[in-house]
């Protein structure tokens, strides 16, 4: 899609940026020791604590990629805020305040608190580095894709913006900066997702969906031998013909210009309905809808074509309320577009055809994770796989885990608990709303529908679509800052502990340590936020979610409730759990994409691996528990 960059997105995303230096510089003073650095010296208000909880949890994948897989694949991208605010239950019963009475600053130290077994912090500490540089992927792919219509910069270069200012936040400032960031983005962000919502009931449903949406043309041609001959309009030639993804899909040249229209049987005979394609051709030129980008030829897509109100078909509802909107979408049609990817003459070309969708289809899983018509026993396994990780990997997150160290008593981590609940669980009963809005409103960027949820804002006007932008751009600040605060106090405080124990570290030496690990580890983000690009940011967090569910999750709770656990138990199931997890994903169908490869021949054809890796894991430390018990 072509982006016009905002002068008001520009001057309030300039103000967010300002005011996170201003508090970084104002809270460095107070982070002078490892405490103050890592854990905010534990005097952060439960209150702020379980708003900057929300604004640590809320992070770009709550907010663009469940938005943007709600607006693609319906129902289905609920499913991940189901299964992200499910998690929370298991963080408030179990893990709350047994953490808090157990550690000091990191993970590790509940982890270690029964054994002082320098094995466990080292290996907590890698899991941690693990699971921060997974999470920080997606959101360095979120920031890239804002970055974009903001200022009209490249992905890339929004990445490194992002990395940059991250990187001074956490070296000057440390955990206490992070978390009033994450507080004030946590509040702006539900805040203003709620006024977008409010704009989206108030519009209501239609058949024309904005000023922007483009009506696809349907040509009528005629065949022989299954090979296109003639088209019923003048000035159309067939340059060739290809499959694709089960469809089949014809070439069309007119007035110099080449794209790729879908091949349909219907009642009126042979119809070629117009795509969007965007083509990578051999010398290195890249084509949308068969024109350079200058053109500005390619455009949002998605709206609805069938709009049924009380068992009538209308064109638009006008202002609708919340349960109102739901039942109509699930009673109407919708236009969803697939992509498919294919080569020709040399040519990579990506296309995207229109699938009318009833709208009972988009209200119930199936759309893209296959569990009931079309499914299999492998699509079914892993549905249930991404469920567990993400039921079982929130309350194993390290940068969720740290923060109730920054809390006085356990009972204010219960406390500060219960309020993030209440806080994401309303934000995500929003994103529902913004994520079908995007669907039947004609902003959807096909190419990347992280984007969804600032275009549809930009539908209610450019003062929306600036706040949005740069609260979702806050929004990845503060997440990526609670992420590299703990995988830096991974570092200088639990695997430096562990490789010199003999040697005593100062504090101010362990800041130090800290704030240098922040800086490699930003930069690791920054180049992983560069190869990722276009991948959905929540679909990306799932397999962060995998490996802590996997590494950590089975550790914390057999320590709780298993009086017979070991360290050298501990120390297996974190190293089998992290290492199975990573594994099945390294040759997952999705990795293979990526090497180039043809995702069929993935050996495990899992994309989410928590159902393997965390039985796994918990059988490496219950039988490396029993095999090392004291005698």
């Amino acid at each position: 899609m072509i982006y016009t960059p905002s002068i008001l997105a520009t001057i309030l995303f300039s103000i967010i940026v300002v005011t996170v230096l201003g508090l970084s510089i104002y809270f460095a003073r107070q982070s002078s020791s490892s405490k103050g650095y890592f854990a905010a010296g534990g005097t952060i208000p439960w209150g702020v604590n379980g708003i900057a909880f929300a604004g640590d949890y809320l992070s770009a994948a709550s907010f663009l990629g469940i938005c943007g897989m709600i607006a693609v694949a319906g129902y289905d991208g609920f499913l991940y805020s189901i299964g992200y605010l499910a998690g929370w239950i298991v963080a408030l019963f179990v893990i709350a305040e047994p953490l808090k009475r157990l550690g000091k600053f990191t993970f590790a130290d509940a982890l270690d608190a029964r054994f002082n077994y320098p094995a466990i912090r080292l290996i907590a500490g890698i899991s941690t580095l693990v699971v921060s540089i997974f999470y920080l992927i997606p959101q360095m792919v979120g920031a890239g894709a804002l970055v974009t219509p903001l200022l009209g910069f490249p992905h890339w270069v929004g990445v490194v913006f992002v990395g940059g200012i991250v990187i001074f936040i956490v070296a000057t400032a440390g955990m206490k900066a992070t978390t009033y960031v994450q507080f004030i983005k946590g509040t702006l962000l539900i805040v203003f997702s709620l006024v977008l919502v409010i704009s989206i009931l108030n519009k209501g449903l239609s058949t024309t969906p904005s000023d922007s949406y483009h009506e696809f043309a349907v040509l009528t041609a005629e065949a022989v031998d299954g090979r296109i001959v003639s088209i019923d309009q003048p000035g159309y030639t067939v340059v060739g013909e290809t499959e694709a993804g089960g469809r089949q899909f014809v070439k069309l040249e007119n007035g110099g210009v080449e794209r790729w229209w879908l091949i349909q049987d219907s009642s009126e005979g042979l119809q070629l309905t117009e795509t969007l394609t965007v083509t990578a051709t051999d010398d290195g030129r890249t084509l949308y809808n068969g024109q350079p980008k200058e053109a500005e030829a390619f455009y949002p897509v998605g709206h609805m074509s069938k709009l049924i109100v009380n068992g009538e078909e209308v064109d638009a509802t006008g202002p609708i309320g919340p349960f109102k909107y739901i039942e109509t979408i699930e009673e109407s049609e919708v236009v969803r577009f697939i992509g498919t990817i294919f080569a020709f003459e040399g040519d990579s070309v990506s296309l995207w055809y229109q699938e009318p969708t009833a709208g009972s289809e988009v209200m119930r899983p199936g759309l893209k994770f296959k569990v009931d018509e079309g499914s299999t026993p492998l699509s079914k396994i892993n549905f249930v796989s991404l469920m567990v990780a993400l039921f079982f990997g929130t309350s194993a997150l390290p940068h969720v885990l740290i923060r109730y160290y920054t809390v006085p008593s356990p009972k204010d981590a219960r406390k500060s608990t219960i309020l993030a609940i209440a806080a994401i669980g309303f934000f995500y009963i929003l994103t529902m709303y913004i994520g079908f809005g995007a669907m039947v409103n004609g902003v959807i960027d096909v190419q990347s529908d992280n984007m969804s949820a600032p275009l549809l804002a930009k539908a209610f006007g450019v003062f929306l679509f600036a706040v949005i932008s740069a609260v979702a751009f806050a929004t990845v600040l503060g997440t990526v800052s609670g992420l590299i605060v703990a995988s830096s106090g991974a570092v200088a405080h639990d695997m430096m502990k562990s490789l010199f124990r003999r040697r005593k570290i100062s504090d101010e030496t362990r800041v130090i340590i800290g704030k240098v690990s922040a800086v490699t580890v930003g930069v690791i983000a920054i180049l992983l936020g560069i190869v990722f690009k276009g991948m959905n940011v929540s679909f990306l967090v799932g397999w962060a979610f995998s490996i802590a569910a996997s590494a950590n999750f089975p550790a914390i709770i057999m320590l709780l409730f298993w009086k017979k656990t070991t360290a050298k138990g501990i120390v297996a199931s974190v190293l089998v759990g992290m290492t199975s997890a990573l594994g099945i994903i390294l040759i997952s169908p999705s990795m293979l994409v990526k090497y180039g490869m043809d995702p069929a021949n993935a050996l495990i054809g899992l994309d989410n691996p928590a159902i393997i890796s965390i039985p796994l894991s918990f059988l490496a430390l219950f039988i490396v528990s029993l095999m090392t018990q004291k005698k």
